[in-house]
């Protein structure tokens, strides 16, 4: 069990592979739909969600489902980092450009970067209201992780993870995985989420 600012969670074992809906799923969501529920009724502004972990640990999933339950919007760290080698402008962006404004009641207005050609393509907005959730590798580890009103880490062992992580999109991830497993080692050195998490969901085991 962890416990962090008052809540506990052991998700336990993630389902074998290729099952459509894995085991941790549902209590986990459960326990994080009450918290924002509470969330929102203290506060007027947008309950901002950062749900955080490194690669494979299940982060898009779990974002995926809290905002079909709160009709939240939401904004994937994927958009924000510059290539293979962006994680932590990524970081940087996401508080510049989406958190920050979003806290300070404005809109949030980002360009997603474009994998396919190597550049910044679309305009995104964000409106400064509900709940918007944040997922992605760094979500919570930027210098406006104290404006995120429910900070979650989820965790997983690598093998784990990496098996998650290529069994999705593995043509495209595998040559780039050790690079940038270690951006996401030096990140988490530095910025270490998992001990400022409110809830740390264990998605995976190894036996």
């Amino acid at each position: 069990m962890d416990l962090h600012d008052g809540i506990g969670l052991d998700a336990g074992m993630t389902s074998a592979p290729g099952e459509a809906r894995p085991s941790w799923l549902d209590p986990a969501a459960a326990v994080l739909d009450r918290r924002i529920g509470e969330l929102r009724r203290r506060g007027r502004g947008p309950v901002l969600v950062g749900v955080d972990g490194r690669s494979g640990a299940g982060k898009t999933v779990l974002a995926g489902v809290l905002a079909h339950r709160r009709g939240a919007a939401t904004v994937h760290m994927d958009d924000l980092y510059d290539g293979w080698s962006g994680l932590a402008q990524g970081v940087s962006r996401l508080c510049r450009e989406v958190v920050a404004p979003l806290a300070a009641g404005r809109a949030a207005v980002f360009r997603r970067y474009d994998w396919l050609v190597g550049r910044l393509g679309d305009e995104v907005r964000v409106a400064p209201e509900g709940v918007v959730v944040i997922e992605g590798v760094g979500s919570t580890c930027g210098p406006c992780a104290h404006l995120l009103g429910l900070r979650v880490w989820l965790d997983a062992p690598e093998v784990v993870r990496r098996s998650r992580a290529l069994a999705r999109d593995g043509d495209v991830f595998a040559p780039h995985w050790d690079a940038w497993a270690r951006q996401e080692e030096q990140l988490l050195a530095r910025a270490r989420p998992r001990g400022r998490a409110h809830v740390v969901v264990r998605t995976g085991a190894t036996g």
